[in-house]
Formats: C-alpha cells, structure tokens, sequence
C-alpha cells in the first residue's frame, strides 16, 4: 500500500560542483552487483509492464554527462537504472543508453522522488532523451506507468503523485474510461436482452413447424437418439449438419485492411534463386524465393546513406561520419554495427520451409567458401527423425551430406574436430539445454568448451519449431541463444502464440541490435505503443519484421498451391436440462469468486487460483459433465484450510489438474513476471517456473507467494507430461454415459460413415478422449489414438494405422502432441471438440491435415456449447490472432485495442450468455 508523504519541493537540484563530482566518480567495479539487484525493481508485480498504463512525464535532466563515455542522441530510449549501493546517495538513478553504457545520473531531489516508485513497485519509469546531450547535462522524459487508475492501487499512485508535485494524465484518463465502460456495461446489456428475444423467437417458430429429433435424456440419464414422429431413426445427414453450422473462417481476413510495410505483392516479385544442382525435388517459384532471401540475410550488406534504404533498421548518421543510428531506438553508434547473419523463416506450415533450409545447407556452401563448417539443427524430439529423412529424400546421392544425430544418454562425448567430420547435426532442444549447463547452479561459460555442442564454432545453428522456446526466461532460450554460430535461423509457422514478447526471444536469438535484444526496451519502443494504438509502432513493428523474417501464407493467390478447399464451422451444441442446470451453479460461483478478488486486499492468490479452477470445470463441462474433477475440489478446499497440502497419490494428481490449468491460461511466473517456463506448482499451490522457484527453495526454502515451508525440491510437482495429458486413469468415470457434444460428434461421424471420409478429433483432455473411444467401439468405428501418455512406438503405429488402414476412419488426438510436426494428411475432417485463450495451437493442429499432400476438401467443426463461455473464447482467439497479422501485414479487419489484462478476459467470459 502506498504511505503517503508531504509534499517535496521541486524548484531544482543545489548540490555542489565538488559534491557532484564525488558522487559521480562512484567506482564502476560496484555496478554489476547493483545491476543484479536492480533487475526486480523496474518490474511490476501485479502486471506485465506492457499492460500497464500511462500516467504522466516527468521533464528533468541527466547530470555529470562528461565523467561517463555514454553516447545518445535526441528521442533515443534511454535505460533507468536504481542504484541503492551507491556510496554517495543511497536514492540514485543511473542513465545507461541502449548499447548499456552510462550516460550520467539523475539529479538528486529528483532522484529521491523517483526512488520510492521503483524501489517500492508503485510505477514502472521508462525514458527518452529530451534534447541533446550536452557537455555536462542533457533533457530527459521519464514516463510513468501503472495500473488501471480506477483501481485501488491506482488511485493510491494518483494520491502519491499529487502529493509529490508529480504531473497525472491518468486522472482526466480514469474518468472518461469509468464513462467509456458504463456507456458499453449499458450496450451489452441491450444486446443481451435483443439476443434473448431473438432466441426465444426461433425456439417458438422451431417449436410450432419444426421437424426432426434432438437428443434427450431418458429415465436412466443416458442419452438417446430421438427418432422422428412415425418412428423410423433417422441416419445423420452432413448437408442437414451444414445447414446447422455457422460457416466460421477464424483466419480469414478482411479485404479493406490497411497495410503496413511488405504487401503480398511485394512478396510476389521477390527474387529467386537459381535451384542447386544438388537438390532432386523440383522447388516451386516461391520457395527458390525464398532460397534468394536466405542467402542475402546471411550476408547483410553494410547500412547506406540517411536516404537510402535500412539494413535491419540500421542507417547512415545523416551528419557524423562513419556513425550509424538505429530507428527502432535512435540510438547511435561510431563504426558499423555488427548485424545479424540469419533470420526468421515463418512461411506458413505445409509450404516446405525444410525444403528451403536444406536448399540453403548446399547453395550457401557453393557460393561461399568460408561457408564450410558444420551446421546444428536443433529440433523437438517428435521431429528428430525427419531431419535426416527429408535431407535423404531432397538430396541427390552425388551431393549427399554427411549427418548425424547428436541425442539420448549413449551420445558420443564429441570434440570440435570429431564435429567436424560432418556437415549436418541433428539434436534435440533437451539435449542441448543438458549440454548448456556443466555443472549445477554454475553459469555456462563464456568461451568454447573442450567437448559437447558448445565446443563448435558452427557455421549456422537452424531452430525447428522455434516458437519452442520462445519464453525469454527459459533454460532453452538461454541454451539455444549462447551456441556460438557464424549464421542463427529460426523456423516456425508461428512466431508469436500469445504475445509479442515471443517475437523478442526469437530476434534476440538471431542477433538483433540497437536496444531491442532489451526486453525492457522492446516493450517500450514496440509492445506498449501497440497496445495503446500507436500507429509510428505499428509501422516500426512492420519495418522489424521485414528486416528479419520472411512469413508467406498459402492462401496467398501467388503461393499457387492448389490445395483443396478448407472450409470452418461453429457448430452450436444446446446443453440438456441436467447440463445446464450443472454449468450454471459453476457459473454463479465463478462470478462469486470474481467479486471476491475484486475485492480482497489480501489472500488474492488463492482467490485467483479458485477462479481459474471454476473456469476449468466450466469448459470441462461443456464437453462432458464426468470431466469435472472431484480431486481438484478436494485440492483446493484443503489448501484454503490448510494453506498446503499433503503429498500423496491423490493430492498429487489434484495438483497437476491446477497446474494445468496455469499452464492452458498462459499464466506468468510470479517471480520473473515471464509465462510459466518448466513448469511447477508447490504444495501451496502456486506456479512458477523451474528454475526460478528451484533458485529460491535453495536460499529461502518459503513460498514467495504466501511463505510457507518448502524444504527442498521434493516440495515441487511437476506436469504429468511434457504434453500436460493425463496419465490417471478415472474407475470411477463411466464410459457408457453421454453428453450434448458427444451427440453432436457422433452425429458428425455418422455423416461421413458411409463414404469412409478419416477425422481427427482433438481434445485438451485426455479423459474426454476415454469417453469418446468408448462410444466408438460401442458403435462399431475402427480407431487410433495418439497423446502425451503413449511412448513413441505407440505414437507411430497409430499414424500408420491412419495412413494405410483404409478401415481406420477416426484418429482420436490430443491437442498438445499433434500440434507440432506431425502429417494427417490421411484425414480430411477434423473435430475441435473444446477451446481455450491461445489459437495458434489450434491453428496449427489443422495445419497438420490442411497442407501440401492433401487431396481431398477439408472440414473443421469447431463444437461450441450455446450460452457458455465457450462462444467469448472464439471472440478472444480472434483478437489474438489481429496481433499476428499486425505484426507481418497480413489482412485483418478492424484493429480494435486488445483487452488488457487476463481478468478482463475472466470478465468476458463469465458474461458470456448472462
């Protein structure tokens, strides 16, 4: 809570030149130990700081400018630094310019404002230079953000910063949001109300001449087939599901939308490459251009002339000589700055990005000597054996390229030069990570090693599946980013799943400069502007992607793939009485709990968790009321009592439910402030990620959250698989009983029965799945199954059976597994029996079947419950999706702001049908 103070007089900064220059001659050798402490208190606890919220700036100045060798120049982002081990004022704040040299310090009255904000995370401060610097001093604007300033921490910081004379925008802001939302509270409700009337009206007219049976419950509470009115049972008809269907396309995009940066024309008149001789297949035009972009982003040529084109965002200084200055950040710097070698290669999936690297392993050797050297290919270990397949299938024998698979706990301890035997290494994002770090809780070293991966210099390190580690916090993103490489490639279908703080990992990763491998400063320049409409970030966010990535969609009219038509539907799902009757009473507990976070000023941890909880039996009881686990209630009942729970086999499994449920959320450590990375939940009942908790079970041994005892490691649980699928197994579930959704899908298959069509059904859950394969076999449907819980050789005799078993019709999928790598093209229906926050997961699993092999019309059924939450889901993908396109210029409709804030997300939900 905030203390406030009396007012501080802010006339100026009286100290003297002697004083000054004692303070600032403090020595330098202090600030790396000063910079480790101060990477927590320029963060916010209740937020990402890239959803907080602007509240005014702050015009001073940087003082002592000639005692450090700093370099900035006008409007450059500048780093805020606290340093409270500063000998000569405990209050000081250090000004580092974007390349982290310091530039001065803050005057000291200003400084003692400022410091209680940082220090006590009440403000999150950014900065940019004024003016220019000058000999001694330069104009600074320091920006302060926090939150919502209708909240009660927010109207705690506007109290604060009147009382210390400190410019508010936020007041005048607060109040025409609090109209804003009273004016859409009031709007809603009548579209509610109009919605309702409408329902109610075609229930009447479907009442009076309607025609056909729907599925009832009988005496038993199983569900049966209603037959129509003279008897007969009536055989599902697809039209008749069509018809039913709300044709629903939530990738398609608007024909009026503005562009930014690189259009599609554009991309059609790209350059190509000339195919190597090496390479058997016949590339298409768009992959030989591709081959073209490849090879001139692994030598960028030196930045030109201020009026000439940039080279990553990279120009000539328009008045100094031999300076270069950086638009994203306008930092400058003297000599040519060191570029990246490499890029991003987000072509869609099923366009044959492995075709257009394995083009580049030969090209790139043929037209540059100094190209010679091993390349390491790192991929998840569901694709490790593809690498070497398709290098086989694309590579002619005469031109063959020498591989070899570096996995598992018998691999060959291997020097640089046993590495050098081989042109192609092929290992796994685990296998690298457990090579990163030599010994446990040491720090990798800097230089190359003895043995091992970090032994090469390599000439190119190729990420697969990129987006794999795309969390900035992780053991993978550290691993993959300290492999030393000449040239550093990423391929991913999806380089932003969530945030665009996925993007950042990935550019810091291939070498972007100029501040923005700074997540601090990426979110100032990029993330927050975006959020707040900006269209200068919008097209600096366009000018970065085009510098880095190369992203082409197969529904672009020159891609010419011919691919069969791909056609999407929601299809609504009406609850039964008993059903709704269920979901209902979670409903008006879920709004219970949402009031009482509100409200609490403490204990919002474990009311937070309690909603997400309900939020999670809620979808699970959209797709089958048996879903909902009893374990989790168990759970959490005893952690409200208790604060932790004992460990045993049952409260083990209620543990990982919850943890899943973090893990679906996208939900954030609560220690670094980054989305969960290795995942794990403590017998309290909070999630953090690995290594985070591990550093501080090893200090403290307590919860950061709520300060319970955690002892050692053994006081973590971890997911039940690298999937998050279920290994337990329910006895007490019962397979025969049904559901509305599994009515509907039952229906779906009946259509398609007879004309031997193969659909892949995916679930979250891996119970829905028992239930699913249950009823197949009661109904006589050859099947196969894949998901988290099987080993490898299961996984792959079940996609053979999809593939050569023409009586195999159904391949029952979780949705984690069969996102990534995987090809389906043997189906060409596919059912998404549930939803949830992030569809790039989604999007990917249909791109398993709707890609380059595919010959048949593909259909998506999207089951959605009618008046559950489910239906706001699809309106939140959706505005996920808009920052991908955004981000490399692909069509969209109108960019309305993104909801800020996972609560608002909660909030939506819970409206849904109220």
């Amino acid at each position: 809570m905030l203390q406030t103070e009396g007012d501080i007089d802010l006339s100026g900064s009286a100290h003297t030149q002697a004083e000054r220059t004692a303070w600032l001659a403090a020595p330098e050798e202090d600030e790396e130990n000063v910079d480790e402490i101060l990477g927590s208190t320029q963060e916010n606890t209740g937020e990402g700081t890239d959803q907080l919220q602007h509240y005014g700036d702050v015009d001073t100045k940087i003082v002592g400018c000639q005692y450090y060798r700093g370099f900035a120049s006008p409007g450059e982002v500048i780093l805020i630094r606290r340093e409270p081990g500063n000998p000569y004022d405990s209050n000081a704040i250090r000004i580092d310019n974007v390349g982290q040299t310091q530039i001065g310090h803050i005057p000291r009255r200003m400084a003692e404002k400022l410091a209680q904000y940082i220090d006590n995370r009440w403000a999150h401060v950014e900065g940019k230079l004024a003016g220019n610097l000058g000999q001694f001093d330069c104009p600074v604007r320091v920006a302060m953000y926090g939150p919502d300033p209708a909240s009660d921490e927010g109207q705690r910081l506007v109290a604060k910063m009147k009382a210390d004379r400190l410019p508010i925008r936020a007041l005048q802001e607060a109040e025409r949001a609090e109209k804003q939302r009273e004016k859409n509270r009031q709007a809603a409700a009548k579209a509610r109300e109009r919605e309702e009337k409408r329902r109610r009206a075609e229930a009447l007219r479907a009442a009076s001449g309607g025609k056909g049976g729907r599925g009832v419950t009988n005496a038993s509470g199983q569900y049966t087939n209603q037959s129509t009115p003279d008897g007969d049972s009536t055989q599902p008809v697809m039209d008749d599901i069509l018809e039913a269907s709300q044709r629903f396309n939530p990738r398609e995009a608007s024909q009026t939308a503005e562009q930014l940066g690189a259009n599609e024309a554009a991309l059609k008149d790209m350059p190509m490459a000339t195919q190597p001789d090496g390479i058997k297949t016949k590339m298409l035009p768009y992959q030989l251009q591709a081959l073209h972009w490849l090879l001139q982003q692994e030598s960028p040529p030196t930045p030109g002339a201020a009026d000439s084109e940039a080279v990553q965002l990279w120009r000539q200084h328009g008045t100094k000589q031999g300076a270069y200055t950086n638009l994203a950040t306008n930092h400058s710097t003297q000599g040519a700055p060191s570029l990246a070698s490499g890029g991003i290669l987000a072509d869609d999936m099923g366009l044959g990005k492995t075709l257009e690297v394995i083009s580049l392993l030969l090209a790139g050797t043929a037209t540059d000597d100094s190209a010679a050297g091993p390349t390491l290919i790192v991929a998840p270990l569901s694709v490790l054996s593809n690498w070497s397949d398709q290098i086989k299938r694309h590579i002619k024998e005469s031109h063959a390229l020498r591989v070899y698979t570096y996995h598992g706990a018998g691999r060959v301890n291997m020097k640089s030069s046993d590495f050098a035997e081989y042109d192609v290494v092929i290992t796994t994002y685990g296998t690298l990570a457990s090579d990163y770090m030599p010994r446990k809780g040491k720090k990798p070293m800097g230089e190359l090693r003895a043995n091992g991966l970090y032994s090469v210099n390599w000439r190119r390190i190729i990420l697969d599946e990129g987006h794999t580690v795309r969390n900035p916090q992780s053991k993978g993103a550290a691993a993959v980013t300290a492999v030393k490489a000449k040239s550093r490639w990423v391929l991913t279908g999806t380089p932003i799943i969530n945030s665009l703080r996925d993007l950042f990992t990935l550019l810091r990763f291939i070498g972007v400069c100029g501040g923005l491998e700074t997540l601090e400063v990426f979110n100032s320049v990029l993330v927050r502007p975006l959020k707040n409409g900006s269209p200068e970030a919008s097209v600096l966010l366009r000018a970065t992607t085009i510098a880095f990535t190369l992203r082409r969609k197969k529904e672009m009219d020159f891609i010419n793939l011919d691919l069969p038509p791909l056609e999407e539907y929601k299809h609504m799902v009406d609850l039964t009485a008993k059903e709704r009757e269920r979901y209902e009473a979670f409903t008006k507990e879920a709004q219970g709990m949402l009031q009482k976070f509100q409200k609490a000023e403490a204990g919002k941890s474990q009311a937070y968790q309690s909603l997400l909880e309900i939020l999670l039996r809620m979808r699970q009881c959209c797709n089958h009321w048996q879903l909902c686990p009893e374990r989790v209630q168990s759970v959490m009942k005893q952690l409200d009592e208790q604060g932790i729970v004992t460990l045993n086999e049952e409260t083990k499994k209620g543990l990982q439910d919850i943890l899943q449920v973090r893990i679906e959320s996208q939900e954030d450590c609560a220690i670094c402030l980054e989305p969960l990375h290795e995942p794990l939940i403590t017998l309290c009942g909070h999630a953090f990620g690995g290594e985070c908790i591990s550093k501080v079970i090893e200090t403290q041994h307590k919860c950061p959250m709520c300060r319970a005892v955690l002892e050692d490691e053994s006081s973590l649980v971890s997911p039940a698989n690298e999937c998050g699928d279920d290994v337990h197994k329910d006895d007490n579930m019962d397979l025969n009983a049904s559901s509305s959704k599994l009515e509907s899908m039952m229906s779906i298959l009946g259509a398609t029965k007879e004309k031997k069509e193969k659909t892949i059904i995916f679930s979250q859950w891996t119970r829905f799945l028992d239930i699913v394969e249950a009823r197949l076999d009661r109904d006589g449907y050859e099947h196969c199954r894949i998901d988290g819980t099987m080993s490898a050789q299961k996984r792959d005799a079940a996609l053979h059976a999809l593939e050569n078993d023409s009586g195999t019709t159904v391949m029952l999928a979780s949705l984690g597994v069969c996102a990534v790598g995987l090809n389906l093209t043997a189906a060409n229906q596919i059912i998404l029996s549930d939803s949830w926050w992030a569809p790039a997961i989604e999007d990917q699993a249909v791109d398993r079947v709707h890609r380059l092999g595919q010959t048949k019309a593909c259909r998506v059924f999207r089951l959605v419950a009618e008046k559950t939450i489910e239906d706001q889901v699809l309106t939140i993908q959706q505005e996920k999706r808009k920052l991908m396109r955004l981000a490399f210029g692909e069509k969209s409709g109108k960019r309305d702001r993104v909801k800020q804030g996972r609560l608002a997300d909660i909030q939506r939900l819970l409206n849904a049908g109220a």
